[in-house]
C-alpha cells in the first residue's frame, strides 16, 4: 500500500528561474566546501578555515530561507486552499526540525 503522505513520493515543479536560481546558489556553496578542503589539504591557519566554514554556513542558511519561503508561497498556500490541512503540521514539523 503506498503512502502518499510520505515525502518521498512527493515532488515540486519549478519555474526556470526558480531551477537555475537554486542551483547557482548550490554551485557557489559546493564551490566554497571545495575552497575548505583546498585549505584544509594547504594546512591553512585554523581560524581562516573557520571564517570560510562560517561564510559557507551562511550560504546554506540563506539557501534555506529561499526555498522555505518559495515552499510556503506555492505548495503550502496551494494545499490549504485545497483544504489539505495536513501540510501545516507538515510545514511545523520541518520548521522544528530547521530550528534545531
Amino acid at each position: 500500500m503506498e503512502n502518499k503522505e510520505c515525502c518521498c513520493h512527493k515532488t515540486k515543479e519549478r519555474s526556470e528561474e526558480e531551477y537555475k536560481s537554486l542551483i547557482h546558489r548550490l554551485n557557489r556553496i559546493e564551490g566554497q566546501i571545495r575552497g575548505i578542503r583546498n585549505m584544509v589539504e594547504k594546512s591553512a591557519y585554523c581560524p581562516d578555515i573557520l571564517i570560510q566554514v562560517a561564510a559557507a554556513n551562511a550560504a546554506l542558511n540563506s539557501f534555506s530561507k529561499e526555498l522555505l519561503s518559495q515552499h510556503i508561497r506555492t505548495c503550502v498556500a496551494r494545499d490549504i486552499r485545497d483544504g489539505r490541512d495536513e501540510t501545516i503540521d507538515e510545514l511545523v514539523a520541518t520548521l522544528q526540525k530547521l530550528m534545531k
